[in-house]
């Protein structure tokens, strides 16, 4: 595909990364588990509409890195590397917790899709990830990196929204079982721990060629 390498990789980063537990994994849980399917469907589309505000942004704002500013590029590198070993890191080595999810107000699709694209769009530890991870897989002087960039994130949302509506129609009774057995959940963390350190070595050492 023009300007990406690696697509496979990516689409198996996405899959991993969409499957652990997190703040959307477990908003979709609570919204679903407590007021139905239509909730956590509102929840799941509301999380993805975020997502693609945080695609356009970073489309926008590294195409103009990408190819001119080595200064920027090579800024924009180590800080999006460091946030990725430290929450990476934090993964591995964080103790095993129930996880509770946060209280929400509202009822019904559309309060739980507004709710989910606020709480995505407004976390900028989302849009920060999106700019460390996306860049990885532009290949060095693509012609069109706003292309590549677009289909990355798009292909991450495809990933995400799957498993999202996943967790809708069943988000009841994975609730429950994340609750009973917190090991599970542990063990995911520490998985997307690791591959999160790695990916933050990884562009660490990236040059912009």
């Amino acid at each position: 595909m023009d300007g990406i390498q690696h697509y496979g990789a990516f689409l198996a980063a996405c899959v991993a990364l969409n499957l652990t537990p997190g703040l959307d994994t477990f908003y979709i849980l609570a919204r679903s588990g407590r007021e139905g399917h239509a909730a956590g469907l509102g929840a799941a589309l509301g999380i993805s509409a975020g997502c693609v505000v945080h695609t356009l942004a970073a489309v926008l704002g590294l195409s103009a890195i990408l190819t001119t500013s080595a200064l920027a590029f090579s800024a924009l590198k180590y800080l999006g590397a460091a946030y990725l070993v430290w929450i990476g890191l934090r993964m591995l080595l964080a103790r095993q917790a129930v996880r509770v999810p946060a209280e929400t107000r509202g009822r019904g699709f559309a309060a739980a899709f507004r709710q989910g694209m606020l709480t995505n769009v407004l976390n900028p530890k989302v849009a920060l990830f999106y700019l460390a991870f996306l860049p990885q897989f532009i290949v060095p002087h693509a012609p069109h990196p706003q292309l590549g960039l677009l289909v990355l994130g798009l292909s991450f949302i495809g990933t995400g929204l799957g498993w999202s509506l996943v967790l809708a129609l069943l988000g009841a009774r994975i609730h429950r079982l994340l609750q009973r057995r917190p090991r599970i959940g542990s063990w995911m963390d520490r998985a997307c721990g690791a591959a999160l350190l790695g990916f933050g070595l990884r562009l660490a050492l990236q040059q912009r060629g």
